[in-house]
């Protein structure tokens, strides 16, 4: 008998185009607490994909299995194969630093280095040895905060610190210091939990415009958010993924009782 859980990979990989990112069979450990149940997805760099579902699901730990961030925690352990253009990226030749300037993070909270707008953005490229004299690193910074909705704001004013920017502001400066190493792939945890509705609007309208340049995963609690921004939409319950599939399907149709439960408020 097929498992109806390969069907739905199936379904979803066929449907995603090429993909930049795939996961098979991942789960993950803390200690002996199972927190991720045998996950399959697969992320195509045409589309936003938004993973949702009630606190406490997964979500954002399976996100940090993307780019190996669950290795920062000594508990966690992590089995199945994640790779990246089809290498594995838990292979015990990946350069985890390298790995990490292709598969970006956003923070849920803002996390500006306690050095200048330029500094911020300039930090990733100079430690990378992206550019070869000054004028090339001040390419990057400013080709970075354009990309970043940014650069309007801050030209004027690149020496100040980053941390005195506004919450919003402060979170563009963060997309533009991961952009600034040329990432293939950007992960976002809940990127507007701590901003106003205003600055929510331009982060979304940012990652309008950063659709296809990278492949882009978000996790956010807001389903309006998600049903906005992505075109592709995974549900999580109790560390297992349920549903995969288009983001309008996932809304309007969703096959699991489960999806349906939490899309029309019955719990989350």
């Amino acid at each position: 008998m097929t498992d109806l859980k390969d069907i739905a990979v199936a379904e979803a990989t066929a449907q995603s185009g090429t993909p930049k990112m795939t996961a098979r069979n991942v789960s993950v450990f803390y200690g002996d607490k199972m927190a991720i149940d045998d996950v399959s997805i697969d992320i195509s760099q045409e589309n936003v994909t938004a993973f949702i579902g009630p606190s406490g699901c997964g979500k954002s730990t399976f996100l940090r299995c993307l780019n190996r961030m669950n290795d920062t925690i000594p508990s966690a352990r992590v089995t199945g194969d994640i790779s990246l253009d089809g290498e594995d990226i838990y292979d015990s030749g990946m350069d985890v630093v390298q790995l990490r300037a292709r598969v970006g993070m956003v923070f849920q909270k803002p996390n500006p280095f306690p050095k200048s707008i330029y500094e911020n953005v300039a930090y990733g490229p100079r430690i990378h040895g992206l550019a070869a004299s000054k004028a090339e690193l001040d390419t990057i910074v400013e080709r970075s905060l354009k990309r970043a909705g940014l650069w309007d704001e801050v030209k004027d004013r690149l020496v100040e610190s980053g941390t005195a920017l506004s919450g919003g502001q402060q979170q563009r400066l963060c997309i533009a210091r991961a952009i600034a190493v040329d990432p293939e792939v950007i992960l976002m945890d809940e990127p507007c939990s701590a901003l106003d509705p205003i600055a929510t609007a331009k982060i979304e309208e940012l990652i309008h415009e950063l659709r296809g340049r990278y492949a882009i995963v978000i996790v956010t609690h807001h389903m309006q958010q998600a049903a906005r921004v992505s075109q592709r939409t995974a549900f999580f319950h109790l560390g297992s993924l349920v549903e995969y599939g288009e983001t309008t399907e996932i809304f309007t149709n969703p096959k699991a009782t489960r999806t349906k439960d939490y899309i029309t408020g019955r719990y989350g």
